[in-house]
């Protein structure tokens, strides 16, 4: 890593692009992407664009991430994977998008199957258990 500090313009820039994968601006972030703001652009946590989308419950997001390459397998800092997150926002549609990306109910810690689990979202368990 570089010691040289980092231009207060790209960290501004990185924070808006990080704020529409949350706030669900699927049309927004695709042009971020088109001028080459890589996929999996991670915050100081570690947590992707693809993250951030499927906590916040944005299944158009999510499918845009994925369709551009991002890597669902991907956890941040704390362990945590895109489908950890969008099984504790108990978001079906985002699940869904995910396990059909090939995304592993196991991976990440907590996966989302022990998510799922610790938070007895009886729904998602049948969602997850259904794609074995």
């Amino acid at each position: 890593m570089s010691d040289e500090p980092i231009d207060p313009g790209v960290i501004e820039l990185a924070g808006r692009v990080f704020d529409l994968a949350r706030g669900g601006h699927t049309e927004d972030l695709a042009g971020y992407l088109d001028a080459g703001v890589p996929v999996n652009l991670t915050t100081s946590k570690g947590d992707t664009l693809l993250v951030l989308a499927a906590y916040h419950d944005h299944a158009d997001t999510v499918a845009l991430l994925l369709a551009r390459g991002a890597d669902h397998s991907r956890a941040n800092d704390r362990g945590q994977t895109a489908l950890a997150a969008a099984v504790f926002r108990q978001s079906t549609a985002t699940v869904t998008r995910l396990l059909d990306a090939g995304a592993d109910p196991d991976a990440g810690g907590p996966s989302a199957q022990a998510t799922a689990a610790f938070f007895r979202l009886s729904g998602m368990t049948e969602l997850l258990d259904g794609r074995r």
